[in-house]
């Protein structure tokens, strides 16, 4: 049991202890000593010594007593164990040296095992040197056959390209030829082989055999294409395509060959297409219907123009002259086939000229279009097409150059131009530019030739002579008709294109036909005739401008203006020719208010005249009014519209009239006189329900 350390006393153990001098040493070091002791009180042995009350020299005295038998009891068991250990000695001897055997041995393997590697090792070096070799050898191999095969000259290619047809077989065997003939020129290496001066005398000759046998059997197939009759798109799609490899091979290896049957082909598809073209031109000649002469102008007079037409194909319908009609269906059957001539002729059937341009143009396009397409693949030249087609165009030229200038008929040549810009959309999406600068340049000549033609018009309208073109007729004016009909035509054909240009020469055809409608007019001695005369005229224009369609445009808003201007001066006319008086006091006097101070008032004396005259005759005078209406104007419609204007505005002078009465003192005096307002409007309704 340990003592309490309040209770320990370190001095009283220490006090007891006796130092003895060390004669070795000179002093004896005490430096830390306190420190030492303090760490010994918590240690457990020398707690347990102190609180047993032992002494120092006693206890050291029993520890060295234990150790010296501790040592005596391990020497009895040593020498106990003496033969176990004297076995274990000879046991570990014998280990060491089989060990030392094992060593030897080990050795010997180490070294024989390092012998091995290095000899793995050269082999490995050797299989790798080998294995390069092997792969150098095979790409050399692989080089060298392909080289033997490219250069050499099977016996089997030659028999073919010597003495067989030219046929499927002969084709693939001029491919291979041709691979051959690159390979000797193309590469450096093959040219300084010894080899190729065995081969290349061989495959010179192969060549110019080869390009002698082709070129003759292609000239061949190409005189095929002039024998009569023969269906040229046919024999080239189902022919010549299947041999194109043989223009390819000549283009690669024979050029000159190559020059002269391009030419040859020129020259033949030259010669064909252009004598095609003019037996069609010569054939649909013969269809041709002449429309128009120098004379058939809408300013030149009746008789003048029939002078001129003797021997003419008569019309019809000479209003053709001017009038599109149904030759607009020529747009719409733009891209129907071509005529064929012998039919038509068979058929006795005559066309209008631009009947035949579509028909001939149509032809051109689609020979142009399959002669391109089979130009581009066969030859692979776009340049061939323009040459070959250089005499086809020259033929249409020369035809198109004798027609243009004996060409009078302005709504053909308009319909030739609209032909033409529809051509030019078909080949766009075609997406076939071969026949643009030949479309451009016939719309170029065609709107010159328009114009010459549309300016002849319009200065007949300028230089008429009104004395030979006036009669003493007040219904629509041949001229007026001529040119309503040619300038809704021209409206017509002029609405998806919006054409500027088009629409100012309108502009001045119509102030030139203005001019001279009014100057005919004059004519007339009458102004009522005058007026009636420009109302038919203007009326007829209106109804055929509407008839043609419903874009007259600004044209046809003028002449509403003028139609309606002149009808009020008919109405205000017919209505002074039968109640001038009424009229003239109702404009004069009857806004004057009677009560007011004026030197003359208006007085029941004043008005009575007029109430009685009307109520004795205003029937008679409508009826009066109804009938010259009717024999005035052509149209029915337009002499109703008119009568109704002049009885509604009689209806309000006589309205203005009435309630004048009422203002004047004493006016009611005439009531039993004037007629009622419901009367005259009932009277007017029975004339409305005539229309």
């Amino acid at each position: 049991m340990m003592m309490d350390q309040s209770g320990f006393d370190l001095g009283l153990f220490v006090g007891d202890l006796a130092f003895v001098e060390d004669s070795s040493r000179d002093d004896v070091s005490l430096e830390g000593l306190q420190q030492e002791l303090e760490e010994c009180i918590n240690d457990d042995v020398v707690a347990n010594i102190l609180s047993k009350g032992t002494k120092l020299r006693e206890y050291a005295k029993g520890v060295e007593n234990d150790v010296r038998q501790v040592e005596l009891n391990s020497i009895q068991e040593y020498i106990k164990e003496s033969d176990n250990l004297v076995s274990l000695h000879d046991q570990i001897r014998d280990c060491d040296s089989i060990l030392s055997q094992m060593e030897t041995l080990l050795s010997g393997f180490q070294g024989e095992i390092g012998s091995i590697s290095s000899e793995i090792k050269s082999l490995q070096e050797k299989s790798m040197d080998m294995g390069l070799k092997l792969k150098n050898r095979k790409g050399a191999e692989v080089k060298l056959a392909k080289f033997v095969e490219d250069i050499i000259v099977p016996p089997r290619m030659v028999d073919i390209i010597v003495d067989s047809e030219v046929n499927d077989e002969y084709m693939r065997t001029l491919e291979i030829l041709s691979k051959k003939l690159k390979f000797v020129e193309v590469d450096t290496m093959v040219q300084s082989s010894k080899a190729l001066k065995d081969v290349q005398p061989e495959l010179e000759k192969l060549r110019q055999k080869a390009i002698s046998k082709v070129s003759e059997f292609i000239v061949q197939k190409l005189h095929a294409l002039r024998k009569p009759k023969t269906n040229i798109q046919i024999l080239q799609q189902s022919v010549l395509l299947k041999y194109k490899y043989v223009i390819v091979f000549l283009k690669e290896h024979g050029k000159e060959v190559y020059t002269e049957v391009r030419g040859a082909y020129v020259d033949t598809m030259n010669k064909v297409l252009s004598a095609h073209f003019r037996s069609y031109i010569q054939a649909v000649e013969k269809l041709q219907l002449d429309i128009a002469t120098p004379s058939d102008l809408i300013g030149v007079e009746t008789r003048a123009a029939s002078l001129f037409s003797l021997g003419r194909e008569p019309l019809k319908n000479r209003s053709a002259v001017f009038a599109l009609g149904e030759r607009i269906n020529i747009l719409k059957e733009i891209e129907q086939p071509a005529l064929i001539p012998h039919i038509a002729e068979a058929s006795s059937l005559k066309y209008p000229y631009e009947v035949l341009f579509r028909s001939l143009h149509k032809l051109l396009m689609d020979t142009a279009t399959s002669e391109y397409l089979f130009c581009d693949d066969f030859f692979g030249e776009e340049s061939i097409f323009y040459e070959i087609f250089a005499g086809p165009f020259a033929v249409i030229d020369e035809h198109f150059n004798l027609i243009l200038p004996n060409c009078f008929d302005a709504i053909g040549l308009m319909l030739m131009i609209r032909i033409i810009h529809q051509h030019q959309l078909i080949m766009s999406r075609r997406r076939l530019p071969c026949l643009d600068s030949y479309l451009d340049k016939i719309n170029i000549s065609l709107w010159p030739r328009f114009k010459m033609v549309f300016d002849m018009h319009l200065n007949s309208l300028r230089t008429a002579n009104v004395k030979t073109l006036w009669e003493d007729d007040v219904h629509p004016h041949y001229v007026m008709r001529r040119y309503a009909e040619f300038s809704a035509s021209l409206v017509h054909l002029n609405v998806e294109y919006g054409d500027g240009q088009l629409e100012l020469n309108l502009e001045r055809l119509r102030m030139a036909v203005d001019d001279l409608i009014n100057k005919l007019a004059k004519a007339f001695t009458k102004p009522k005739l005058q007026t009636v005369f420009l109302i038919n005229n203007y009326d007829m224009t209106m109804a055929v401008l509407k008839e043609a369609g419903p874009e007259g445009g600004k044209t046809q808003m003028h002449f509403e203006e003028l139609l309606k201007s002149n009808t009020n001066i008919f109405v205000e006319e017919i209505l002074l020719e039968h109640f001038s008086d009424l009229i003239k006091f109702v404009k004069t006097r009857a806004s004057e208010d009677p009560s007011a101070s004026s030197e003359k008032p208006i007085s029941v004396s004043d008005v009575e005249p007029l109430v009685k005259d009307f109520g004795s005759r205003w029937k008679a005078a409508i009826e009066l009014m109804h009938k010259d209406v009717i024999t005035s104007f052509s149209n029915f419609l337009c002499g109703m519209e008119i009568l109704r204007a002049a009885l509604t505005q009689l209806l309000l002078y006589y309205t203005r009239l009435s309630d004048s009465i009422k203002r004047i003192p004493g006016g009611s005096t005439l009531n039993k006189d004037l007629v009622s307002i419901s009367v005259i409007m009932y009277e007017i309704r029975k004339y409305s329900r005539t229309f």
